[in-house]
């Protein structure tokens, strides 16, 4: 049951879709052929949003998880209004374009995350409907739903085969966000053929192990029936809902309908034009938008209205509830205020792990910064992460700050990305430095949204001890430096870990990685100061004079490092020790700076890192001696290790020494 002026509109996706791919030379028609239906009910009949306006606070989200099908998201944005023309349609995949093969956050209005990686965007909707639950939860009351919003999804057989969809679905069951509406465009193809290969599992009994409602299946195609499934999602609002829609991939074509040939490359002009006429569309030309479907389907009007009836409801909240408006405001707009810095400033900067000192700056600021919110992966009591002052999230206290992951450290990461994308919160993860490798794709995508994500990763080196090299990171530390807007920050002692976390406060341009030690470092003399870690690195020690020597450290090393630098002054070789704890800091800042810190004409150089060598090449030149690990760690005391593997004061001597 699907009315001519819904076909009408809904084949008018499909063919801008296709003839968009078939002049890229590129894309992926089938999805769009045979989920348009699916995101077309859900963006005509029950979609609250403002083209004219699309961070409006309240409106609802839509991901499409199955990030391939791009262009269906594209021509649907352009045909209901925002600000993508059909130039932008002709240009998809292009150089500069805001259609590009994926979509992208912040590159393309109305987007409302990066996908393409299969599975992120079904695990990171999660955190976005976490969110709205938190924030209702919070300034919801007498009756005034401020905070109302659903989040939808269209995804696919890759994105539930993917076991970050597992994990996701898992903790949003538990958690009961009965405002998230997956909807799943089963049809049963994959890039190698058909789902039979490897993808036999009963998806209905998966999800109601999961605590879903689970609704289906339905036919894909019949807009009343997809209709009455969404509303149906919509009245339970104790579970979250994934409704199995059957679709034909590449509907229409008359020689790829079906086929996984239709997956991942164009139909070809005689293809889409058999196909046109299979569907009996009106014309074989290319890009054509009816205007009555363009009269159907633009929603600007509505969404404006939309938008004015919800502020006019602020209004009314306002003069109701004035401090609850207030606080509202200010996370809306991101605002963490000025208030916390004073409490940072008077914690002691005393000997302990930096993950402690971490804790410590977490409870200071958690009253004055209310968006504070997060958790770890059941390492809390090991990485310092719970909030004191706040209860635990959950689905009888959505109000809760202090999330309890579980072990799923992949929709972790994802799920503090879905938080941030939605607004209102800055999410902090934590888990051990050797399971970032579970959650790296999560943390890209983090970097590629540039999305203020604060990582709390403790037991960062071998200093761990005897947990052994399963638990000792070696090469996770080089990995995360290599990720483009991703700020990594090693800090030596409480104080730079305390600096590391107003920066980290501070950052809107990415991501933060504050990488932690379980084992208690000295208190380092240096100025006491917020700032201690904005400029990336500085001269924690110098000496008398030019120095014949630099030495560079970052975390735990630092103390060795001016251990040496005392045994060298008695022997009357003056060296710098400069503390560096983030190389991405660093690199941002003037030449003038770095030639202060690290004068080119001193060779001989110096580093010292609990990890691997790879990149110190760049800040020891040729001549210069980087002291690391590039082997497994083993299962021993901290203090055996280092001295096993060579992280000893007497080690910067003698390289010292070697280059005089």
């Amino acid at each position: 049951m699907t009315s001519q002026e819904d076909l009408k509109c809904i084949n008018t996706i499909r063919f801008l879709a296709t003839d968009a791919i078939d002049k890229a030379k590129s894309g992926h028609p089938g999805a769009p052929l045979g989920a348009a239906p699916i995101a077309y009910t859900v963006w005509k009949y029950f979609l609250k949003h403002n083209p004219s306006n699309p961070a409006w606070f309240n409106r609802d989200r839509f991901v499409l998880s199955c990030g391939h099908a791009s262009m269906l998201l594209y021509a649907i944005l352009h045909l209901t209004g925002y600000d993508i023309s059909l130039d932008d349609i002709k240009n998809f995949r292009q150089w500069d374009s805001k259609t590009p093969g994926h979509p992208e956050y912040g590159q393309t209005p109305g987007v409302e995350m990066t996908t393409g990686p299969l599975g992120a965007g079904f695990a990171t909707a999660v955190g976005m409907a976490m969110a709205e639950k938190h924030l209702s939860a919070k300034f919801n009351i007498n009756n005034y739903d401020i905070i109302d919003h659903h989040t939808y999804v269209l995804c696919s057989d890759g994105d539930l085969m993917e076991g970050i969809s597992s994990e996701a679905a898992s903790i949003a069951g538990h958690l009961g966000l009965g405002k998230l509406i997956y909807l799943y465009d089963d049809n049963n193809i994959s890039i190698e053929g058909s789902t039979n290969l490897t993808f036999t599992e009963d998806i209905r009994k998966r999800f109601e192990a999961y605590n879903f409602q689970v609704i289906g299946p339905i036919d894909g195609n019949d807009v009343e029936e997809i209709k009455k499934s969404i509303e149906e999602a919509q009245r339970d609002t104790e579970h979250p809902s994934i409704i199995i829609c059957k679709t034909t991939i590449g509907y229409g074509s008359p020689n790829k309908a079906g086929k996984a040939s239709s997956h991942g490359e164009p139909l070809g002009i005689d293809e889409t034009i058999l196909t046109k006429k299979a569907l009996g569309w009106e014309t074989t030309d290319t890009f054509v938008v009816p205007e009555d479907v363009r009269e159907a389907m633009d929603y600007r009007v509505r969404g404006e209205k939309s938008e004015k009836a919800w502020e006019m409801l602020r209004k009314i909240y306002n003069a109701e509830f004035p401090e609850l408006s207030k606080e509202l405001n200010r996370i809306m707009s991101n605002d963490i205020g000025d208030g916390y810095k004073a409490k940072l400033e008077a914690l002691e900067n005393k000997e302990c792990a930096t993950r402690d000192a971490s804790g410590m700056a977490i409870n200071a600021v958690a009253d004055d910064i209310p968006m504070l919110m997060g958790g770890s992966a059941d390492l809390s009591p090991s990485c310092k992460t719970n909030i004191k002052s706040a209860s635990d999230f959950s689905k009888e206290n959505p109000a809760g700050r202090n999330i309890h992951f579980g072990i799923r450290e992949h929709a972790m990461g994802a799920i503090a990305n879905g938080m941030a994308l939605h607004g209102g919160i800055i999410p902090f993860v934590s888990t051990f430095m050797m399971f970032y490798d579970y959650m790296r794709a999560s943390v890209r995508l983090s970097a590629l949204m540039k999305q203020r994500v604060v990582y709390v990763y403790t037991h960062d080196s071998i200093g761990l001890g005897e947990d052994g090299p399963t638990h000792q990171p070696i090469e996770q530390l080089i990995g995360m430096r290599s990720v483009p807007n991703l700020t990594v920050i090693r800090p030596c002692d409480a104080a730079e870990t305390i600096s590391a976390w107003n920066y980290a406060l501070n950052n809107t341009t990415g991501p933060t990685a504050l990488v932690l030690s379980r084992q208690k470092l000295p208190p380092v003399e240096h100025d006491r100061k917020l700032d201690l870690v904005d400029k990336g690195a500085y001269i924690i020690k110098d000496c008398d004079g030019n120095p014949d020597a630099l030495i560079i450290a970052t975390g735990s090393e630092v103390s060795i490092a001016l251990t040496a630098q005392n045994s060298l002054a008695s022997e009357g070789i003056k060296a710098r020790v400069i503390s560096m704890p983030s190389w991405e800091i660093f690199e941002k800042q003037s030449d003038a700076y770095k030639e202060e810190i690290l004068p080119s004409a001193i060779k001989n150089r110096v580093s010292i890192e609990a990890g691997s060598t790879i990149g110190w090449h760049k800040y020891v030149g040729d001549k210069g001696k980087s002291i690391g690990i590039d082997h497994f760690g083993a299962s021993a005391p901290a203090s055996v290790l280092y001295k096993e593997f060579g992280f000893t004061a007497e080690a910067v001597i003698n390289a010292v020494k070697a280059n005089l």
